[in-house]
């Protein structure tokens, strides 16, 4: 009997090698893919790609399963880096993460394993596909949720979940960790990778002075006055409190400060004092660039709950469909910091829904 073939995006990390391990052990001929997307830097002191490749080496001879490399880089900088740039430079904040499960790992990365005879690709992704009763495929959110990588995997759509499976979904990451260690894995202590994708663990502000354009412009409080001089409205976030330069700047109530709003036209970034300023929350949000896992978008009035950034707790609201590419969400309660170019993903229950890029805000800012 053939066995079905499967192909592992393998990383270097302790969690997809654990994902090849587990599917070697439930009879699967697995091969692993380590794949390579940036190479800008490789000489860099924060580029990891030689030692993960190294690792990955010694779990595929450790397990005993094929390994191949391949170069997506060139597809990286055009579907991905060069999309992450534009958002930038447009004075918002991208997920670049979102994007590249959708671009490189769930279709480029799917496309070449099939090519190798696949049945089907793994990933070592904290998440769960079910088939549904109507014979649709659903993204669940993984069993433990303090690690659940749903919100970054929103886009997936049919064809990708149904060729398409996450072992690690049904396990606690301290059962990860315990199987690296009694299967003798070499990189069972490695740390968790935290840094985006192509950027790793370096400075993000020197990272993309490389490639966006300083634009100095003046830093004011919501009544105009001008307090400091930002390095350009790329480099700052909504709800940022660390590296605004205003630190030993304490003015009237000695609240720490906050970027709060950017006006692109005027090149202004505006800060206020205090966590709960009424310029920081904001109860509606308009999203674009719609994904939905079923491929229908849910029905207008549709009550259910979102994450408008990863490791939010869930929060209750109703969904306005303005398009088939637009929506609007309708929360409950005040959100913290909502920021455009960010992923607001739909949740009912576990079932992951779908979502889109947040591009309006409503609230006090200008």
């Amino acid at each position: 009997m053939t066995k079905q073939r499967i192909v592992v995006g393998m990383s270097g990390g302790v969690d997809s090698s654990v994902t090849a391990w587990l599917l070697k052990q439930q009879g699967y001929e697995v091969i692993g893919l380590f794949m390579k997307n940036w190479e800008d830097d490789d000489e860099d002191e924060y580029c990891s790609t030689r030692q993960d490749w190294l690792d990955v080496v010694s779990v595929a001879d450790l397990i005993g399963i094929d390994l191949e490399a391949v170069n997506f880089a060139a597809e990286y900088k055009e579907r991905v880096f060069a999309e992450f740039l534009r958002e930038y430079a447009a004075g918002r904040t991208p997920n670049p993460d979102v994007l590249c499960n959708a671009e490189i790992k769930f279709k480029a990365f799917l496309d070449h394993a099939f090519a190798l005879g696949a049945q089907k690709i793994a990933t070592g992704h904290y998440a769960r596909v079910q088939q549904a009763m109507n014979g649709s495929f659903q993204l669940l959110k993984a069993h433990d949720l303090s690690k659940d990588q749903s919100y970054f995997l929103h886009r997936l759509n049919q064809q990708q979940l149904a060729r398409t499976c996450f072992p690690l979904g049904e396990l606690p990451k301290m059962k990860v960790r315990e199987l690296a260690a009694q299967i003798g894995l070499p990189n069972a202590k490695k740390k968790d990778s935290t840094g985006i994708c192509f950027i790793g663990e370096r400075p993000f502000r020197d990272f993309l002075n490389r490639y966006l354009p300083h634009q100095p412009g003046p830093m004011k409080t919501p009544d105009g006055r001008v307090v400091g001089e930002h390095i350009g409205l790329a480099f700052y976030t909504l709800g940022q409190r660390k590296g605004i330069g205003l630190g030993g700047c304490r003015d009237g109530n000695g609240e720490p400060w906050f970027v709060a709003a950017k006006d692109i036209q005027s090149n202004t970034l505006y800060v206020v004092q205090g966590h709960d300023h009424p310029w920081l929350t904001s109860l509606t949000l308009n999203a674009g660039d719609a994904s939905w896992v079923a491929s229908e978008p849910p029905p207008d009035g549709f009550v259910c709950s979102a994450k408008t950034r990863y490791r939010q707790v869930d929060a209750h609201c109703v969904v306005k469909r303005i398009d088939d590419n637009r929506f609007a969400l309708s929360f409950s309660e005040s959100q913290w910091a909502m920021t455009p170019g960010q992923s607001a993903v739909l949740y009912d229950g576990d079932i992951c829904i779908g979502g889109g890029v947040i591009d309006k805000v409503d609230g006090s800012n200008p």
